[in-house]
């Protein structure tokens, strides 16, 4: 699959080259990085009891047992950057509605249990390709609010995933719609979700929902 192939190379040959400034147009002020606090989205994700398959579609339990996965597989991966409240960085978080339209594209199914569309996910891409697709969801040296967002219209973000970026498109500002422009043309683009915006805010590492999984290549 072209998708397993293109990311795990990628993924191999620049893990360590990490903490890029993103573009200056998201990127805070010193000052302002210094006044945040340190918990980590890691904390926030597995706070009481979260990240434990259910039947809500609009948590994050299949992007938390993804990033479990990956760092039992791989202890040094960057996906630990996210249990590292120190490190600042921006992540977009997709639902678990999200994974479960993925896992429905790459196979044709409709997969109703959590554990399943992970346990799919992961046999259908394997690790070293969910590393890179979360890597991939990562903005590392910045805390981009959802204020800066919407004014940071042609942006584009350098990811965690080496040599690979997101654009950010404001749609509407009056009405707070920004939508990432990923790598895959094929496929629509995610929005943030305005009813998740600013997970852990008053920290290094802030998060927003957005409602599709980013895409690092087209997909076939």
């Amino acid at each position: 699959m072209k998708l397993r192939r293109s990311l795990a190379v990628t993924a191999a040959a620049g893990l360590a080259v990490l903490l890029v400034a993103p573009s200056a147009t998201a990127a805070p002020t010193a000052k302002a990085a210094q006044t945040l606090g340190n918990r980590s989205l890691a904390a926030v994700l597995t706070a009481n009891g979260g990240g434990q398959f259910d039947s809500n579609p609009f948590d994050y339990d299949i992007l938390t047992q993804a990033v479990l996965a990956v760092i039992k597989a791989k202890p040094n991966s960057n996906v630990a950057l996210l249990a590292n409240g120190n490190v600042a960085l921006t992540a977009f978080l997709p639902s678990d509605f999200a994974f479960r339209d993925l896992a429905r594209q790459l196979t044709g199914k409709y997969i109703w249990s959590e554990k399943d569309v992970f346990n799919t996910l992961v046999s259908t891409l394997g690790v070293d390709t969910i590393e890179a697709v979360l890597l991939y969801h990562v903005i590392p040296g910045a805390t981009i609010d959802s204020k800066t967002a919407v004014n940071s219209n042609g942006a584009s973000l350098a990811t965690a995933l080496p040599g690979a970026s997101i654009r950010v498109q404001v749609v509407s500002k009056w009405l707070g719609l920004v939508k990432l422009v990923d790598a895959d043309t094929n496929d629509a683009n995610p929005y943030l979700n305005p009813f998740a915006l600013n997970i852990n805010k008053g920290n290094k590492q802030i998060a927003h929902g957005i409602t599709a999984v980013l895409r690092p290549v087209d997909l076939p």
